[in-house]
């Protein structure tokens, strides 16, 4: 079944985890960058993902992505995850920041330049994708739509406290999330905003 043809008004449990969940592992690769999409926990959840990541020796750099400034924050989602990493021993020179972007679509986007400068593009095979298990399939559709063809993604997915896919459904906050996340999916699906997939949704 293709998620375009998704309900995301009526979507059921099976459906969500299948969203949101069913194929997302990490396949143990090395690549060029880790790209780390941005989030208000970011620096508590995805940074230690990544940080491992880089100290595995799966990718020579990190790339932090996200311009939103959250309450209680005084720093960027990005620069907060960047000064989080550095603590955490990854050197500040194998680090790159962008900072302008505000969603998932502008993350993307925003660090096309920051990667065409850094490394560049057309030198990238393999990108390891850091974000949250529920919002991963979202995350690797959108590079897919925006990014070069050619490139590859490992699925390092960072898990959270509430929105595993052992647990989304059993506190408020973690089912809204994933269910909120799951109808987003379907609708960005449906409006052409991200590219299309096959999933077995049952």
């Amino acid at each position: 079944m293709m998620i375009s043809e998704c309900n995301p008004g009526q979507l059921s449990h099976e459906q969500i985890t299948a969203l949101l969940y069913k194929g997302i592992s990490d396949d143990g690769r090395p690549g060029d960058c880790i790209f780390v999409f941005g989030s208000n926990k970011g620096a508590k959840y995805r940074v230690p993902a990544a940080v491992q990541l880089y100290k595995d020796g799966r990718a020579p750099m990190i790339l932090f992505s996200g311009g939103t400034i959250w309450k209680g924050q005084p720093l960027p989602e990005a620069l907060m995850m960047k000064e989080r990493a550095v603590e955490l021993g990854v050197p500040a020179g194998q680090i790159l920041v962008e900072q302008e972007s505000r969603h998932t679509k502008e993350n993307v986007l925003a660090s096309l330049l920051v990667l065409d400068r850094a490394i560049p593009l057309h030198g990238i095979r393999r990108i390891l994708i850091v974000t949250s298990a529920y919002h991963m399939r979202r995350a690797y559709l959108t590079l897919k739509t925006y990014m070069p063809s050619w490139i590859e993604y490992s699925m390092c997915a960072a898990e959270d406290a509430s929105t595993r896919e052992d647990n989304w459904w059993l506190t408020p906050e973690g089912f809204n999330r994933a269910s909120n996340e799951a109808g987003k999916l379907v609708r960005y699906v449906q409006n052409g905003i991200i590219a299309d997939d096959m999933l077995d949704l049952g």
